[in-house]
């Protein structure tokens, strides 16, 4: 009975553990951002090579999880103020500091280290990606809603990392990449911002582009979605170097546009918290629609 007792501790130990683990690197969008890196390889490659592929997933993530592990050590106590953050590892007071510290660490080293075997470009923006996000985006949150800008660059980097990776070359199909991903994260994060208003109040933080909820960033998200799509399509004009897009996906990617600049046009004018989720819905989906569109229109042309 003993036993079997032991082996249940152990055993729920081990999945909080892991599920601490997950939460502390913020796992699901750390999954995102390494389909975003593997859908620019696919753009860049005639033939996949696995080995790169899967340096780039496990390096991704470890670069991805170090960036969120570091942010939650700077934020532990704001994010005690908070109902979505309070159940972390950290402010639950389920792992130290020194523990987090010593895995974000590792994951750093690990992340930069197996990106570099890919090559040299692909590590250094690796690197840049968690210093902006850990040393500038972090601290900035409860200074000022610009912190969007600042966070919208390590954000872009993922996208256009998958083709450096790929090539070893930063050049104007990789630079595409980055401002389609740039600008997709604008009406994506003040959507968030916009839910998370009071929320955010609580920790001190501010992440709309003018403070308040109101038609002036509201005005904002329809300007960047409106630049989002304009950018999206820009490759089927065949201005992009290798980077390509078919009129077909084009008109596909411009209707996936059109629905998200629907729901900021109508959060414009109704200005509910209900259109905001709507939004920020159909925002996560356009960005994963728009990276399998260009994927499955580069392997059919």
């Amino acid at each position: 009975m003993q036993t079997s007792l032991g082996t249940i501790t152990k055993k729920q130990s081990f999945a909080t553990i892991l599920d601490d683990l997950k939460q502390l690197t913020k796992f699901g969008l750390s999954i995102s951002v390494v389909f975003s890196a593997l859908s620019g390889y696919l753009l860049a490659v005639d033939t996949v090579q696995v080995s790169t592929l899967i340096l780039l997933a496990v390096g991704g993530y470890f670069m991805v999880g170090a960036s969120n592990a570091f942010n939650q050590i700077i934020e532990k106590d704001t994010d005690k103020l908070m109902k979505r953050t309070q159940n972390r590892p950290l402010p639950a007071g389920r792992m130290s500091v020194n523990t987090a510290l010593l895995i974000a660490a590792l994951s750093t080293i690990l992340g930069i280290v197996i990106l570099y075997l890919i090559n040299p470009k692909t590590a250094m923006f690796g690197a840049i990606s968690i210093f902006l996000y850990t040393s500038i985006y972090t601290p900035l949150k409860p200074k000022t809603p610009l912190v969007v800008f600042v966070g919208a660059l390590p954000g872009a980097i993922p996208f256009m990392l998958g083709w450096v990776a790929a090539t070893n070359n930063f050049g104007i199909e990789a630079g595409m990449l980055f401002v389609i991903q740039f600008f997709w994260q604008f009406p994506h994060f003040w959507a968030i911002g916009w839910l998370q208003y009071d929320e955010y109040k609580k920790a001190g933080f501010n992440m709309l582009p003018t403070g308040e909820k109101n038609k002036k960033a509201t005005a904002q998200i329809i300007f960047y979605t409106i630049w989002m799509i304009i950018v999206s399509i820009v490759p089927v004009f065949n201005l992009t170097g290798n980077l390509r897009l078919s009129v077909v996906a084009a008109i596909l990617i411009l209707i996936a546009g059109i629905v998200m600049l629907y729901y900021g046009i109508q959060l414009h004018k109704k200005q509910t918290d209900k259109l905001a989720r709507k939004l920020m819905l159909s925002s996560v989906l356009y960005i994963t629609l728009i990276q399998v569109i260009y994927v499955i229109d580069k392997f059919l042309h």
